[in-house]
């Protein structure tokens, strides 16, 4: 080999091991400028994991002490002794002993029927992505052997048995879903929590022996994907030291590049703070927010845990149910719907109906869902009321929330000849032709469908081109 051409080969592999080492700083000085600082301004920097927003369906559990007495709602307790719920004192009143305490009720939660394989079937059938579990509501006690709830646990009272770690490694093993764990912040009846909230919360012994404790706690044990925290609202983010916990958090956690937040750190925080916005529970806002959010909604319409006196019209319909699901996902958000089992571990057959139905449905309609963004044009039909539109690169799906018929009119559809439209569930083309505004699509016989017997239907619209003008509101 001739010495120019050692020359220029020892050239190039130095430039190459050059742009080796340039790369490896950049990445290092990316890693350090990637340290989030205690505050607001920096932790708000972070986005929130991608895998989240293409989920768009997520499951809601809550089960605890609660579902034994199973009546009026998942906070009977507050309820109760707040003195603020009649039926409540007339139902322990007819129903047990003078002086029965709440404490009492832990016993028998026996969780006797909990199968965590059986769930994740159910929940891996129903369409979701992820699941929520309550590892510790407002009574204060929770579903793992918290070192710092000694003897109101559901290791030390009750079932015997870590609930948390039983669902989350079936989760995990069994199916691809998605754990994450709910954390209530505040208990009202908690001596700790009293005695900051007296001293108009300056003190913070709350703070420091139980609920840092427990976050860590549940992090550290279990690495939830999400960790969703709730009862913020009587004190500030500064009282809850929440800045301080979400630094360690997303810098030293062995979740911290995957896990999602919510917004709710401080009665200031939520929809400005935190991870993506939860609302004030059943967020429908029904156009697109300038931030990732979630629908977190109940099947149950008057309560998140199970009650044994509901009635029928007290559940969504499957109408209902899909509808929501329609309108939060066209609109940028992901629902997670909530199911309440008995206290013995029984998720009841109504409530395993809708997310079969869900599931059903989402076997058809699930390539306008899983992934999509907002369609940048509409949200919802200038013309028709009750069609809702997303986008999945160069496809547009809307989706009708009644059936109209032979034909429905697009209007925020612009006619192009060029154009592919499609119904999911049907394999052929439809006929369309232009309308003022928009277009007219014909629509097949329902019975040649296999959306004949699930509600809401999915059309498929499809031109690279034009679509591509209109591009996707990626969130």
């Amino acid at each position: 080999m001739a010495t120019s051409e050692i020359a220029t080969n020892v050239k190039e592999k130095l430039e190459v091991r050059y742009y080796q080492l340039l790369a490896f700083l950049l990445l290092s000085l990316a890693n350090v400028s990637s340290k989030y600082t205690p505050d607001w301004a920096s932790l708000d920097s972070r986005i929130t994991p991608g895998w989240y927003d293409d989920a768009k369906i997520g499951i809601f559990i809550h089960w605890g002490v609660f579902s034994v007495p199973s009546f009026s709602s998942e906070v009977f307790w507050e309820s109760w002794k707040s003195g603020n719920c009649s039926s409540c004192n007339e139902f322990m009143k007819r129903n047990y002993k003078p002086g029965f305490t709440y404490q009492e009720f832990a016993s028998k939660f026996s969780a006797e029927f909990f199968r965590p394989t059986d769930w994740a079937d159910l929940f891996e059938r129903a369409g979701a992505r992820y699941v929520i579990l309550t590892s510790k509501h407002c009574d204060g006690y929770t579903l793992f052997p918290s070192k710092s709830s000694f003897g109101w646990n559901s290791l030390d009272v009750g079932p015997g048995r870590d609930l948390v770690l039983e669902l989350g490694t079936t989760l995990r093993n069994q199916t691809s879903l998605r754990f994450g764990l709910y954390y209530c912040l505040y208990e009202p009846f908690h001596p700790l929590w009293m005695k900051d909230k007296a001293n108009q919360f300056k003190t913070d012994d709350f703070i420091e022996g139980k609920v840092l404790p427990n976050l860590r706690e549940i992090v550290e044990s279990y690495a939830p994907d999400i960790l969703w925290t709730d009862g913020e609202w009587e004190a500030s983010s500064q009282y809850w030291k929440s800045t301080q916990f979400l630094a360690w958090l997303f810098n030293e956690s062995k979740v911290k590049e995957f896990v999602v937040i919510n917004d709710r750190w401080g009665n200031e925080t939520r929809g400005r703070h935190g991870g993506i916005w939860t609302g004030g529970d059943r967020l429908n806002p029904g156009f697109v927010l300038p931030h990732k959010w979630e629908n977190c909604m109940t099947l149950d319409k008057l309560s998140w845990g199970y009650r044994r006196n509901a009635n029928l019209d007290d559940y969504l319909s499957p109408q209902e149910l899909i509808t929501t699901l329609v309108e939060t996902v066209s609109c940028g958000g992901n629902l997670l719907v909530n199911v309440g089992p008995t206290k013995d571990g029984i998720i009841d057959i109504i409530q395993q109906e809708r997310l079969l139905e869900m599931g059903e449905w989402l076997k058809i309609n699930g390539p306008a869902i899983y992934g999509s963004a907002p369609w940048r044009e509409a949200q919802n039909d200038t013309v028709t009321k009750g069609v809702w539109y997303t986008s999945n690169k160069e496809t547009v799906f809307a989706f009708l929330t009644f059936w109209p018929g032979k034909t429905v009119q697009l209007g925020s559809v612009n006619y192009n000849a060029d154009l592919t439209i499609g119904m999911l569930g049907y394999g052929g083309k439809l006929l369309y032709e232009p309308s003022s505004p928009g277009i007219k699509v014909h629509l097949p016989k329902l019975e040649g469908t296999r959306s004949k017997k699930i509600l809401d239907y999915g059309l498929r619209i499809i031109n690279q081109d034009y679509f591509c003008d209109y591009g996707l509101l990626k969130m």
